[in-house]
């Protein structure tokens, strides 16, 4: 081995930077030219891309001492973004290097963005070292003579690792991984992450659990000590019966004095249609900002996105309202704060959004919270202890994702076509299918070559045919063709283009909003009141209106829930109500008023006690549960109830859920006492009545259009001439009938069934939290009319039915009524 290059090239180009290199950014570069594989963990704005662009750059140096004589073309290290809006980012950290050092490497780009003309110029010759997303890395591994590109590779390295880790992305790049590793063997590979709970199973994951190269791996902490500080936005009164509405609009004049204080400001949403109200509301109000203020969502076109990024930096914009389309790491210098609109739902995305402001090493970073109703404000007083605590969660990797398999494997038959043998070894050297058997290969290979035994005679499904030697491959062009424009495993439902009718894109939006317009309608995007013209050709074509509008898309990826660990620290500051003032949480002793007035009707639970109340109204009789878990488990579990209650007695209800509770209504009353007589938060049978509760055929149903998607059973459609949704269902229904009634044993008809229960409806957390209520006291509380606790529950079954205005209305008399 080549003797290490001593740091002084590194530590005097910082010094010019006037900057200092951090202790984990000299022990990365130590670690890297060492020759090890690893996971960096550091916070967002510390300087962690130069932890490994610098080495990648040293190693080169050391390979190649005589580099201005003799330049070795080809690819030398591949930089993975789960973001396109990155890569300029990414590139311009390695040509700041590269040009004040006087290097001959050249940086390219290659994403779903990049012209074709360029791509075809990267095909005749790559550059040095390329930036790229898991989806165009498996597009490249999709091409002829792929291994002649990554033979000479030495680094891939995995950016913002905990994005993809949880979701079928990080399981494309642990099988693209598994693939070059055994094509370069002198590639060593690392990955960059924010903090999550399991940093030890993230590097598993990334690395393979048990390859050389996990035995050969670090795992490195920037043990930084980052300063976030997190206010809330106090309303002046705090109403005493709260509910989830207008978006915490009714602070916006609250929000007005931090932006003109700050020199820029980014005010995150949860949702695209929230951030496009936000927006739209304080222009009105405050019609001078136009000009100063901007909006950022992933539906935007891309030069309107890029240019915003761009007038942030250059300090032209006061606020952008935006989503989590400017969580991850581009560097923003100038972001002086940080506002977060309602909360967040998991501690992980609330500290990445905070590291946005004093985006630099040693800044202090402050977040404001605004609640969108006055029960979020105990999520801010959680969200304060889990900043303290340092306090992240987990994100659990898949296992057996073999729709994204059958892509992979049908990326490889596409390109140099495979031997089986061969790719077993990698593929079951991954984390994600380190359990896979003989039988099941076997199978998945089956289904390649034959389609499976229930679609053995339709050649549409006979994509792979296995050469005399052995090897698997794809020989039919339109077969090639139609794989290489659906790889990837992001499936939404079909986008529709939004343009001008005379031209002029503006963005998109997912079909089933447009589908519910009629001409003439007008809604709101991006900042714009739109009418609504005609569907053409897959896109939407409208025109400016000066109308006023109520209608805003909304997104179908708008449905957050709390995450495991911040409803663990929610109950925690709920329960401190009971504590004397002294020991609560300015947030907490703000909400006095509510929990007196929830004192008098119920009561507020402590650790040891788990609430129902009962009460009726006009509506009918309503039951609602407070296991404080979050909406998904609500809804699993408050169908589940329901499923076990109508044993007892037949009974039917509709159900409604928020992050703290659920309500079973009814036209009939539930006896309670039968509910905790009979056991019926047992865990007992669980999965069995989760299957008859909720009818999980259909769930399983329309997951398995994802996965038949992914898998390539159905095909998305050609740029511009896509399939729609609806027809994608039919055909994925069909497929789903077919195995229900005659391959019962098919591996992907069972996946849907699988992920329905593990990702879906969350079916361990269901468990663990029914195991809490079981050690738990149940204390029924039957109360005269809706309590301050039920009243966001009960206000948001209403949502479904009205207007905001008609809402709003409605609400306002409810409260007149209580309050006397």
């Amino acid at each position: 081995m080549k003797k290490i290059p001593s740091f002084s090239i590194a530590e005097s180009w910082f010094r010019e930077q006037g900057w200092t290199p951090f202790p984990f950014q000299k022990e990365t570069w130590k670690a890297y030219l060492e020759g090890k594989n690893g996971l960096l963990n550091a916070p967002t704005g510390s300087g962690k891309t130069y932890a490994l662009w610098f080495p990648i750059v040293l190693d080169y140096i050391r390979e190649n001492p005589d580099y201005l004589k003799k330049h070795p073309k080809g690819l030398k290290a591949v930089w993975i973004t789960p973001l396109r809006a990155l890569s300029q980012e990414i590139r311009q950290s390695a040509e700041r290097i590269i040009n004040d050092l006087g290097l001959p490497l050249s940086v390219g780009i290659r994403t779903g963005d990049t012209s074709t003309r360029e791509r075809s110029a990267q095909r005749k010759s790559m550059p040095d070292l390329l930036i790229t997303t898991p989806e165009s890395l498996q597009l490249l591994l999709a091409s002829k003579g792929y291994h002649k590109t990554f033979w000479d590779c030495r680094a891939i390295v995995v950016d913002e690792w905990h994005e993809l880790l949880g979701t079928k992305r990080g399981v494309q790049m642990e099988l693209a991984l598994s693939r070059l590793k055994t094509l370069s063997p002198k590639l060593r590979i690392w990955g960059i992450s924010a903090t999550i709970g399991n940093l030890e199973q993230a590097r598993q994951v990334l690395l393979g659990p048990e390859s050389n190269a996990y035995n050969n791996s670090v795992l490195i902490r920037a043990s930084l000590d980052k300063k976030i500080r997190v206010v809330s936005i106090i309303p002046e009164e705090i109403e005493t019966f709260p509910w989830r509405g207008h978006l915490g609009l009714r602070l916006l004049d609250s929000v007005i004095p931090i932006i003109r204080e700050s020199k820029t400001t980014l005010i995150f949403t949860n949702t695209r249609s929230q951030c496009e109200i936000w927006y739209q509301k304080i222009l009105e109000r405050y019609p001078e900002l136009a000009g100063e203020m901007a909006m950022h969502h992933g539906s935007i076109n891309k030069d309107t996105r890029i240019w915003v990024e761009e007038a942030i930096r250059n300090e032209e914009l006061k606020a952008v309202v935006c989503t989590s389309s400017l969580d991850l790491g581009v560097d923003f210098a100038p972001v002086e704060t940080v506002i977060q609109i309602g909360g967040p739902k998991g501690v992980a995305r609330f500290m990445q959004r905070a590291g946005r402001s004093g985006h630099r090493p040693g800044k202090e970073s402050v977040i404001y919270f605004l609640p969108t109703h006055a029960i979020e404000l105990v999520e801010a007083s959680a969200l304060e202890q889990a900043v303290a605590k340092n306090a992240v969660e987990d994100r659990i990797p898949y296992l057996s994702s073999y729709d994204v398999l059958v892509q992979y494997l049908t990326t490889l038959a596409v390109s140099e076509g495979f031997f089986p043998s061969e790719i077993y070894r990698e593929v079951k050297s991954t984390f994600c299918y380190q359990g896979i058997t003989e039988d099941e290969w076997r199978w998945l290979l089956n289904f390649l070559v034959m389609g499976s035994q229930s679609l053995q005679r339709y050649d549409e499904y006979k994509k792979v045919e296995a050469d005399p030697d052995g090897r698997l491959v794809v020989n039919n062009r339109g077969i090639a063709m139609r794989h290489r424009f659906q790889i990837g495993t992001i499936v939404g439902d079909a986008h529709l283009t939004v343009r001008y009718q005379k031209g002029g894109y503006i963005g998109s939006i997912e079909e089933y909003f447009i589908s519910k317009l009629t001409p003439g309608d007008v809604f709101t995007f991006a900042g714009r009141n739109l009418e609504f013209i005609r569907i053409k050709d897959m896109q939407a074509l409208v025109r400016n209106s000066n109308k006023k509008t109520n209608k805003v898309p909304s997104w179908m990826g708008g449905r957050l829930t709390l995450s495991a660990q911040m409803s663990q620290l929610l109950r925690e500051e709920l329960y401190s109500a009971n504590l004397p003032p002294a020991e609560q949480s300015e947030a907490i002793r703000c909400l006095a008023p509510i929990f007196r007035r929830q004192e008098q009707e119920s009561l507020v639970p402590g650790p040891g006690t788990f609430l129902i109340e009962t009460f009726k109204t006009r509506d009918g009789y309503h039951h609602i549960f407070y296991p404080f878990e979050g909406r998904f488990v609500h809804e699993a579990m408050g169908s589940l109830l329901g499923y076990r209650v109508s044993l007892l007695s037949p009974i039917t209800f509709s159900l409604a859920f928020n992050d703290y509770g659920f309500e079973l209504l009814s036209d009939q009353e539930i006896d309670i006492q039968a509910i905790i007589d009979n056991d019926l938060f047992s865990t007992a049978y669980l999965l069995d009545d989760l299957q008859k509760s909720l009818n999980s055929t259909e769930m399983a149903r329309r997951k398995f259009r994802d996965i038949a998607v992914i898998s390539g059973m159905v095909f998305t459609g050609y740029p511009e001439k896509g399939v729609k949704m609806k027809h994608l269902q039919s055909s994925s229904q069909l497929l789903f009938e077919v195995f229900k009634d005659y391959e019962p044993d098919n591996l992907l008809y069972l996946q849907a069934y699988r992920e329905t229960f593990e990702h879906q409806l969350e079916e361990g957390r269901l468990r663990l939290a029914l195991e809490r209520i079981g050690r738990q006291e149940i204390v029924w509380k039957p109360c005269s009319k809706p309590t301050p606790f039920s009243f966001p529950i009960i206000t948001d079954r209403l949502r479904e039915k009205m207007s905001s205005e008609k809402l709003a209305d409605r609400i306002k008399k409810m409260t007149a009524l209580l309050m006397k």
